[in-house]
């Protein structure tokens, strides 16, 4: 096997990696985030499920270059993109709406601990994951590669928005860090659908949706 074979399994197993990484992380996200009614951490849940099935096209666009080398979204991955991208928004949406509504009401949590503990782990994972991607996207020459590095560099971001707002809140006790941090995290979420629509449609994008989804 060639080191640019060796290169794209890497690569695939990053993808694959993220994949099963941002079930976990949804999961355990909207359970403690429903169990605990923290605002932030099910949201963030969210996200990372919708992200899951942005972490499926990325597998795919990696196994298509590996054998024909055209870096132009498929069929698969155009559709993908939009499912994605309208997730997305209905995500953004109902942030805002709930985040509103809970700071107006001065919802609080019972806890943020594990919003606090989610955020550390995921702050960690991601550094590691945009490291090995970055490294592999450069050793492929592949902008491909390189900007799903750029998408989990913003579930990075997210996770920092996480951290901030647990933390936030489990030190000071104010109710609106949590609903505020929501819908920071939903000024992300609508960010990320505009640009996987923006891919889906062909056209160039800067940041976090660009060949993923």
């Amino acid at each position: 096997m060639g080191a640019r074979d060796k290169l794209y399994r890497t690569a695939n197993l990053l993808a694959l990696i993220t994949i099963f990484y941002n079930i976990l992380e949804g999961l355990f996200s909207v359970g403690f985030g429903l169990a605990d009614e923290t605002f932030t951490l099910f949201g963030f849940g969210l996200d990372s499920f919708v992200e899951v099935i942005s972490g499926v096209g990325v597998w795919h666009m990696i196994r298509r270059i590996r054998r024909s080398g055209d870096n132009s979204p498929d069929i698969f991955e155009r559709r993908a993109l939009k499912i994605t991208g309208t997730a997305f928004y209905i995500l953004a949406a109902g942030l805002i709406i709930t985040g509103v509504l809970n700071l107006v009401l001065g919802h609080k949590p019972e806890t943020t601990f594990w919003g606090i503990i989610i955020a550390l782990i995921s702050i960690c994972s991601m550094w590691l994951l945009i490291h090995y991607k970055v490294k592999v996207g450069k050793a492929l020459d592949s902008q491909a590669i390189l900007a799903d590095a750029v998408c989990t560099r913003t579930c990075l971001y997210l996770s920092v928005v996480l951290l901030i707002a647990s933390a936030g809140y489990e030190l000071t006790g104010i109710a609106g860090l949590d609903a505020a941090g929501a819908v920071v995290i939903a000024g992300f979420a609508f960010h990320e659908g505009r640009e996987a629509f923006e891919k889906s449609w062909g056209k160039a994008c800067s940041s976090s949706a660009c060949h993923k989804d």
